[in-house]
């Protein structure tokens, strides 16, 4: 029989990114995949949104970035047939890396790797039951059935979640009749990228770049001037369920572009091709006891460009809070906060994701009416840096029992800290994913009261320019837990900050 901290369901990158998570903290998680390789049927193109700064505070972005062969294209993101053109903002609010996801798999399978992670292939998990101390899974590997024993389970393990169905969490949503087919091709001679990136196509004539709406669905083009490949994207009403590991074929593609545009479009060598239906789904809840969903197993988004985002942002707020309780120290009500503040950036995530259906599947007048509305908007600077925020998810607020600072809740901001031991920044104290009280002003009470978590929170001074607070309490997922006003007096501020040290981190340590 095995023993385990965490069982880990699924190896898709939320799970691996939980995996390396929790063995940051100190916790054996076991990673169990039910295939026994990795996925090579494409799926996301790659990453966008808040993830990105939070791979930048693990110290692993640069990583991630160089495994990206290809360009990183202009900050320029479909919406719901428009687009958000960030192209001419000096600090866009949203960026993408281009990364297929299955060399992000590898790369977050390789990181798993070196932190020691059980990362158990073709061991499909049969059946699951828990009680107040564990959770017990039968499990079917390539020797035969075994059970293993965890503190934890964490189904990671997509959108038909056998743990969800296991624990009769309720998936009430919507499936939308649309199928969708993204590909990245060449393209003949015949056919010519335009200057402004139109397609000339010969027997037809000029297809535009950006979104093109016939009677039978919709075409979306992505090209560059003097390069032969190009992205073609359609949407069509069609009920057909197909099977994600069924690749889709240059055939279907073509027959699909025809349908479309009503003429043939020639194209070449196929660089990429996937298919995927939307639906729009939440589970009622992330947590039953000693089970909890994160990434598809928990949401399914009605758009392209976010689950990634969401799923392995789940994963960073997750973990910390399995090892609080795995390690012995964490308050009663820590675990629940996961459902809270994720339940609600999905609900976030669903907001925005069903406003681009009901932009994009309209035909009639008012609906393009609608649409051409909603572009000149976003011509304007401050909706479309609030459209970025909320495609990024950097708009997401935790409530902070207690504080009403507007910091408290927020992801931390990158200051740059000038420290006795030179120049570091946020992002390079959290490398190491432990909690940090940081001190931006001196404050020797703030640093006492703090003493008596030392085993579970670093505590750095520093100065920085343009001090937003005297204190920032920053949890492991980059959040911040507490601030302490400017110039707040030592006789509210250090009981204050005790009060928020227990609520996140339990009962102090005994010196």
């Amino acid at each position: 029989m095995t023993e385990a901290d965490v069982i880990i369901v699924g190896a898709g990158p939320t799970g691996l990114m939980l995996a390396a998570e929790l063995r940051l903290a100190g916790v054996r998680p076991l990673v169990l995949e039910r295939r026994p390789q990795r996925r090579d049927t494409p799926k996301a193109s790659g990453l966008g949104g808040q993830i990105l700064e939070l791979l930048r505070y693990r110290g692993l972005l640069e990583r991630f970035q160089a495994a990206c062969t290809g360009p990183v294209p202009a900050p320029r993101f479909p919406f719901g047939g428009v687009h958000l053109d960030f192209t001419q903002l000096a600090d866009p609010p949203m960026h993408a890396l281009p990364l297929p996801q299955q060399q992000l798999e590898q790369l977050l399978d390789e990181r798993a790797g070196e932190l020691g992670v059980d990362l158990r292939r073709g061991h499909e998990v049969v059946e699951v039951s828990q009680d107040d101390a564990a959770v017990t899974v039968d499990v079917r590997g390539p020797d035969g059935p075994y059970q293993v024993h965890a503190r934890y389970l964490v189904g990671c393990d997509g959108a038909r979640s056998r743990v969800r169905d296991r624990a009769d969490i309720g998936f009430p949503g919507t499936t939308y009749p649309e199928v969708n087919r993204l590909a990245q091709v060449t393209l003949p001679d015949t056919v010519t990228v335009l200057g402004n990136g139109d397609l000339d196509v010969p027997g037809f004539g000029t297809i535009r770049a950006g979104f093109t709406r016939t009677d039978h669905g919709l075409l979306g083009v992505a090209a560059s001037p003097g390069s032969q490949v190009v992205s073609l994207y359609t949407i069509e009403d069609e009920s057909t369920e197909y099977d994600d590991d069924t690749p889709m074929t240059v055939a279907e593609l073509q027959d699909s572009l025809h349908r479309v545009l009503g003429v043939n479009l020639p194209v070449g060598e196929a660089i990429r091709l996937s298919r995927f239906t939307f639906k729009a789904r939440q589970a009622e809840r992330y947590r039953d006891g000693r089970i909890l969903l994160a990434g598809d197993a928990a949401h399914l988004f009605p758009a392209t460009g976010v689950a990634l985002n969401a799923g392995m942002l789940d994963a960073v707020n997750l973990a910390w809070k399995l090892a609080a309780g795995i390690h012995g120290w964490a308050p009663a009500d820590l675990l629940d906060t996961y459902h809270d503040e994720r339940h609600l950036a999905g609900a976030r995530t669903m907001l925005h994701t069903r406003a681009q259906v009901a932009l994009r599947r309209g035909h009639d007048p008012a609906a393009e009416a609608l649409r051409e509305v909603f572009q000149e908007l976003l011509t304007d600077e401050q909706p479309l840096r609030r459209m970025g925020a909320l495609l990024a998810g950097t708009d997401i607020r935790y409530p902070m029992p207690g504080s009403g600072h507007p910091f408290a809740g927020t992801f931390a901001p990158d200051l740059t800290l000038h420290t006795d031991q030179g120049i570091t920044s946020v992002a390079e104290l959290l490398h190491t994913a432990r909690p940090i009280l940081l001190d931006l002003a001196d404050r020797p009470d703030l640093r006492e009261t703090a003493r008596d978590w030392q085993d579970r929170i670093d505590i750095h001074t520093a100065k920085t320019d343009h001090r937003p607070a005297d204190a920032l309490l920053i949890r492991p997922d980059a959040h911040i837990a507490w601030v302490t006003p400017l110039d707040e007096p030592a006789d509210t501020a250090a009981p204050a900050l005790r009060e928020a040290l227990s609520g996140w981190f339990g009962t102090p340590c005994i010196r």
